[in-house]
C-alpha cells in the first residue's frame, strides 16, 4: 500500500463511528467463548490435551470469560455445548487439521455455527495460526496449504481494498493501521500457509472469505487475515495474543503498537460474542464448564508458551 493510499485509508478510518449493536438488539454483555483444547504430544497422566493460557487472558481482557472446549467428546455432547457458548476460538497448535480431535472438534463447531447463523441464531467463530488453517481445510474441502520460511517473524501486514470496509479493522484507530502496515507487529509461527494463488484458485474460498491482508515470506506471498462475507467467521495466519501474553521468544512484538493491536483484535471477536444469545440452562451447569475450575501452569521454561492449561 503506497503512502498516498494509506494516507487516504486512514482517514476514512478516523471518519467511521464505533461498532454498536442497533437499538432494540438484545446484546450480551456475558458473553462466554469456547477455546478449542488440542492433544499434548507425549500425553501424561492428567496432561493428555492443553491450552495455552495466553488464548484465555486475551479473550478475558476484553470482558469475556472461556470454556475450554475438551477433544474426543460426542457430537451430542459437542452440539450442547454450542448452544451454551456465545462463540468459540479455534487455537494455534501442532495438532493434525485432518484426523486428530481438535480437528473433529472444529468440524462439528463450524457445521453448526453455519447452520445457526443461516437462520439468524449469530454465533461467531475464530481460527488462529492453526484454526486459521483448519478453517481454510473446512471451507475449501481440499488439501490447499503450501510449505513457507514462516516460524518464528513478526510482519507488518499488506492491506487489501478490502480492509476498508471489513468487519475486523473499521473500528481500529487510524494510528494503529498505519503501524500494522509499517512495522513488523503480527508474530508468525507457522510452517504452512494458504499462498494467495491457491486462494484465490478456489471458488469456494473466494466465495466465502474476503481477503483483509496478505504477507510473504520472500517467495511466497501467502494470505494472512480473512473474514467471511455472509457469516461471522474470522481468521489470522499470525497470533494476536501472543504480544500482550506470551515473552518465551525474541521475535514477539511488545511495543506500544503491538499490545494495543492484542486488545483491539481482542475487542472486535468478544464484541462478536456479545451478539449471541447462546447461555447455559443454570447457573451451576455454566460456573462447572468455565475454564476457572483449572489452574494454569507454569511452562515458559521449557515451551513456547508462559502458561498452560492441561487436561484429562
Amino acid at each position: 500500500m503506497s503512502g498516498s493510499s494509506l494516507l487516504c485509508f486512514c482517514v476514512l478510518l478516523q471518519c467511521v463511528s464505533s461498532a454498536v449493536i442497533p437499538t432494540g438488539v438484545r446484546r450480551n454483555d456475558s458473553p462466554i467463548i469456547g477455546v478449542l483444547a488440542q492433544e499434548v504430544k507425549t500425553p501424561t497422566p492428567g496432561k493428555n490435551a492443553y491450552i495455552a493460557a495466553s488464548y484465555v487472558k486475551y479473550l478475558e481482557s476484553a470482558g469475556a470469560r472461556v470454556v475450554p472446549v475438551m477433544i474426543n467428546k460426542s457430537e451430542e455432547e459437542y452440539t450442547q455445548l454450542f448452544k451454551s457458548i456465545s462463540g468459540i476460538l479455534f487455537p494455534g497448535g501442532s495438532a493434525s487439521i485432518e484426523s486428530s480431535g481438535y480437528a473433529k472438534a472444529a468440524g462439528i463447531f463450524y457445521r453448526l455455527a453455519l447452520e445457526a447463523n443461516s437462520k439468524g441464531d449469530y454465533f461467531p467463530v475464530w481460527g488462529t495460526c492453526l484454526g486459521f488453517e483448519k478453517l481454510m481445510l473446512l471451507t475449501s474441502e481440499k488439501k490447499l496449504l503450501s510449505r513457507t520460511n514462516t516460524s518464528g517473524v513478526a510482519l507488518p501486514l499488506s492491506f487489501t481494498s478490502g480492509t476498508l470496509t471489513s468487519r475486523m479493522f473499521k473500528d481500529f484507530p487510524a494510528h494503529l493501521m498505519t503501524s500494522l502496515a509499517n512495522e513488523p507487529l503480527t508474530e508468525n509461527s507457522h510452517k504452512w500457509s494458504i499462498t494467495t494463488k491457491s486462494f484465490k484458485g478456489n471458488e469456494k474460498l473466494k466465495k466465502f472469505y474476503r481477503i483483509l491482508s496478505t504477507n510473504t515470506d520472500g517467495q511466497k506471498e501467502f494470505v494472512s487475515t480473512v473474514e467471511a462475507y455472509d457469516y461471522p467467521v474470522y481468521g489470522t495466519q499470525w497470533h494476536p495474543e501472543k504480544n500482550a501474553f506470551e515473552w518465551t521468544r525474541p521475535y514477539i512484538p511488545h511495543t506500544p503498537s503491538a499490545i494495543k493491536t492484542t486488545f483491539y483484535m481482542a475487542d472486535f471477536f468478544v464484541n462478536e460474542a456479545k451478539k449471541s444469545l447462546h447461555s447455559f440452562s443454570s447457573q451451576e451447569e455454566e460456573q462447572n464448564a468455565l475454564i476457572y475450575n483449572y489452574s494454569p501452569s507454569y511452562t515458559g521454561k521449557t515451551s513456547i508458551f508462559e502458561q498452560i492449561y492441561y487436561f484429562e
